[in-house]
């Protein structure tokens, strides 16, 4: 993946470029809703948290270690949320699609799966990736289903894993899209947004 170009993602649904140091201002409209970040490794809702994710995704993407988006929805014409590419190993054909959040007003309205799907087809058809991994807390019931609905394979839990907020080791849920499947699910799961394409 080359770090140093502006990738941008689009179709009729949603709008994907990179995230910007300038995207502070609008994003606080979405981001200061404190349920969003509940099961988040950090938060982001005052402005100096979200000043702290804001650089830290962008240096992120310095270290060519993550590249973050900001998600618009076009339907709108207004700033959703955020996500992100990580964990990139382009010698094993594998990254991970998470850091992802949208305002509370865009969830369960097809956005973030018009958004997931963007980032599968990029990963997959662009970046040849053979591999995709999506994580999550164990107790963030919410995201583990709505990984299920887009089809990716729940693989196991990984046990006291990581850190999260306040000093609390969590156990991560792994999902995960193999290239064999995306065939499958872009005419499944994702059918209206592989039909609704943009030119």
């Amino acid at each position: 993946m080359d770090f140093s170009q502006d990738v941008i993602l689009e179709n009729n649904r949603v709008l994907l470029r990179p995230l910007a140091a300038t995207d502070f201002e609008i994003l606080q409209s979405v981001a200061f809703e404190p349920e969003l970040w509940q099961y988040t490794l950090t938060r982001a809702d005052d402005r100096i948290s979200l000043a702290a994710y804001i650089a830290a995704a962008m240096h992120g993407r310095d270290l060519q270690q993550r590249y973050p988006f900001l998600i618009i929805d076009k339907d709108t014409d207004r700033v959703a949320g955020s996500t992100s590419y990580y964990n990139i190993n382009a010698e094993e054909a594998r990254l991970s699609i998470g850091y992802t959040w949208v305002g509370t007003d865009f969830q369960r309205t097809g956005l973030n799966r018009a958004a997931k799907y963007l980032l599968f087809r990029h990963a997959f058809e662009a970046l040849a990736c053979e591999r995709v991994e999506l994580e999550t807390d164990s107790h963030n019931q919410k995201s583990r289903d709505a990984m299920r609905r887009m089809g990716a394979t729940e693989e196991g839990v990984l046990r006291s894993h990581r850190y999260t907020q306040g000093g609390r080791r969590r156990d991560t849920v792994i999902f995960s899209v193999i290239k064999p499947e995306w065939n499958v699910l872009r005419q499944g799961a994702f059918r209206e947004f592989d039909n609704r394409e943009s030119a």
